[in-house]
């Protein structure tokens, strides 16, 4: 076959053609979005027109417009003139409301896909100073209104969003899961590296959501009560069906103070790693293998046995492992009390795990946050910014069961006689 070269740089065409669609979208957008604040404002004045003073004179008019200025979009900035609407002496009547624009609110510099741009950059590894190149290479080169400061204060503005979301009422909710997990990361002007403690849940509709991110100088018990007793006293008032963390956790003598029928689910990755590093290397691969056999069992009498194979196998020579192993038995195999479409989600702490590893990348880039409440602000806002890709529970329509109580053996519903 005949190979064929292009022998001309085509890239100074290319560009022109890019630089001419660029200028129709903002032409195109410019025009539409303009027309909307028009009429916008029309329907204002109309809906108000049958206000008058004492002399007949309408209340509510026209009063030229503000100077023009830049919205920075997707599609780089577009320029847009804001019509002013005297309403003064509307605004007297403590009844009557002004004008205020949905489309176009006074301050608005940025449309808010941009904002959302913002902490995802950052989150994802971009450096302050390195906005503004980073932007306009995405925006185009008059992306001029994004300088550091603006993350300065974009980070200050997550402290607060913070301090509300740690707030907010749960009274109407109601979860079947709890995934919860301690990281660890490192802050560049505190002594000590502090503990984030974290609460993953699924909600009654199946809904993954992040419920708690708090502090702790370490996983104790006492930092744990204390993010559950907030939990209740903000209006949980009942805990969820099932809990899944590690066994190391101070968790779980502050669950069971606080709401005790919750059941307990160790996770099987971090018990495979704690069982394997008392096996030498040559001995891994075949004890894994094992391990798996017990947690991919199709029911609980067959993971037994897997499981007290494994015991007598190596207990003799490694003695370690299987107690390892044997430490909390029963709390290794609660998910087969639930249904079998689920034990995906339960059997480990994989959806909390596989979240916060991009925050431990980040801090990583960083070479450290540099103090405690912009780490969690960062990873309250890449959290919530993870949680929309979030996807629901498998089987999420069988949650209103287990919330009602249904029991379930070896994943399947038990028929009441």
């Amino acid at each position: 076959m005949k190979d064929f070269t292009l022998k001309e740089d085509l890239s100074p065409v290319l560009d022109g053609s890019r630089n001419i669609l660029d200028e129709l979208l903002r032409s195109g957008a410019r025009k539409m979005l303009q027309s909307a604040i028009e009429q916008e404002v029309s329907d204002f004045i109309e809906n108000n027109k049958t206000y008058k003073d004492t002399e007949g004179k309408s209340l509510v008019f026209r009063n030229g417009y503000a100077p023009e200025r830049d919205i920075l979009s997707g599609i780089g900035p577009i320029k847009i003139k804001r019509p002013r609407v005297d309403d003064r002496k509307l605004r007297k009547d403590k009844n009557k409301s002004g004008f205020s624009s949905e489309i176009l609110p006074r301050f608005l510099r940025r449309v808010p896909s941009i904002d959302n741009l913002l902490p995802i950059l950052y989150l994802k590894g971009i450096s302050t100073g390195d906005f503004p190149t980073a932007l306009q290479a995405i925006l185009g080169a008059n992306a001029k209104n994004i300088s550091a400061n603006t993350i300065v204060r974009l980070k200050e503005s997550w402290e607060k969003e913070y301090y509300q979301w740690s707030k907010r009422d749960l009274s109407d909710k109601k979860y079947v899961y709890f995934w919860v997990d301690g990281i660890h990361l490192n802050v560049r002007l505190e002594k000590e590296r502090p503990c984030i403690l974290v609460i993953m849940a699924a909600d009654q509709d199946g809904n993954k959501e992040l419920l708690a991110v708090s502090d702790g100088v370490s996983e104790s018990k006492i930092g744990w009560k204390d993010i559950l007793l907030d939990l209740r006293n903000r209006g949980l008032s009942e805990g969820p069906k099932l809990t899944v963390g590690d066994g190391a956790l101070g968790f779980w003598s502050a669950l069971n103070e606080v709401f005790p029928n919750a059941l307990q689910q160790r996770c099987w990755v971090h018990k495979t790693a704690n069982i394997l590093d008392k096996l030498p290397k040559r001995l891994r691969s075949q004890a894994k293998g094992n391990i798996h056999n017990m947690y991919m069992a199709s029911d609980k009498e067959t993971a037994y046995k897997e499981f007290d194979k494994f015991i007598e196998l190596y207990q003799d020579k490694y003695p370690k492992a299987t107690e390892c192993l044997e430490k909390n038995k029963d709390k290794l195999f609660a998910f087969y009390d639930f249904p079998a479409i689920h034990w995906t989600h339960i059997r480990t702490t994989n959806p909390i795990e596989s979240t916060f590893a991009t925050i431990r990348l980040r801090t990583y880039r960083t070479r450290g946050c540099g103090n405690r409440k912009t780490v969690f602000s960062m990873v309250f806002k890449l959290a919530l910014e993870a949680q929309k890709r979030w996807k629901k529970l498998k089987g999420h329509n069988l949650i209103y069961s287990i919330l009602r109580g249904d029991k379930y053996i070896d994943g399947v519903i038990e028929k009441v006689a």
